[in-house]
């Protein structure tokens, strides 16, 4: 579990992108404790107990690339924008030309050379989150379903200086990312029935109980598109699809 500012290397915000933001904030107020203040001409921020933790924006704005799905998006903390975002394509990603968001930071869109997007973020005067990943509706957990587990691997070790341990699950092989001795995210291959998904990277929150979070899923709208399922020494956890159409994961970790 992570607490404090992040460091570099570490998954420091999320962008939720999705239509219908008014219902979308209703959803996840609900479901997740969200709470959110205006971004004038951007969209909304999210707190979760009194700390930042990323922001809600319309996919269909015109400030969005045309075509986007609803998703979450991730952002890791880095020294330098511009030499992260040169160093992804020299590994065999791609990245758009770092921009500066006003006096906050500098960020990039990135792709690893399996598809999966993630954007780096250089701080200025936003540092990124500092909350505490153990409460409820925080983020504290980051995981690329991706279709060439080996190279994902030495990419985002060579990228952020990640170390990885790979495990043999029941359902496959299971690879833990660790910044120095934190673990920092997980990695999957995707598999056949996961259907049409492609490489991507989910977001985990903390719940206090997953099965009753599913349920209130359900009761407000929304689906659950991986029932409850327990993780051995871990937790529990679940997928869940809100109304809008956007997808992520809740658990609640063992004692």
């Amino acid at each position: 579990m992570t607490t404090g500012t992040r460091t570099p290397g570490e998954f420091c915000w999320i962008n939720v992108m999705t239509p219908d933001t008014s219902n979308a904030r209703e959803f996840l107020g609900a479901l997740l404790g969200w709470s959110f203040f205006d971004m004038p001409g951007m969209g909304h921020g999210i707190t979760v107990g009194g700390r930042n933790v990323g922001g809600l924006f319309d996919v269909v704005s015109p400030q969005t690339p045309n075509g986007m799905p609803p998703t979450i998006g991730v952002m890791v903390k880095v020294d330098s924008a511009d030499a992260v975002a040169e160093r992804v394509q020299l590994l065999g990603g791609t990245a758009m030309a770092p921009f500066d968001i006003g006096t906050a930071g500098r960020m990039a869109v990135c792709h690893d050379p399996n598809g999966a997007q993630f954007d780096i973020w250089e701080s200025k005067s936003m540092l990124g989150t500092d909350v505490d990943s153990t409460l409820p509706g925080a983020p504290s957990w980051f995981e690329t379903l991706t279709s060439d587990a080996a190279k994902a691997t030495a990419f985002y070790s060579a990228l952020f200086g990640w170390t990885s341990v790979t495990m043999t699950m029941p359902t496959g092989n299971y690879t833990t990312f660790k910044l120095g001795d934190t673990p920092v995210a997980g990695l999957m291959t995707l598999s056949a029935d996961m259907g049409a998904l492609t490489p991507h990277w989910g977001t985990y929150f903390t719940v206090t109980s997953v099965d009753e979070t599913a349920r209130s899923a359900v009761a407000l709208g929304g689906a659950v598109c991986v029932p409850a399922t327990d993780i051995a020494g871990v937790g529990r956890f679940a997928g869940i699809t809100s109304p809008q159409g956007v997808t992520f994961y809740v658990i609640t970790y063992a004692s």
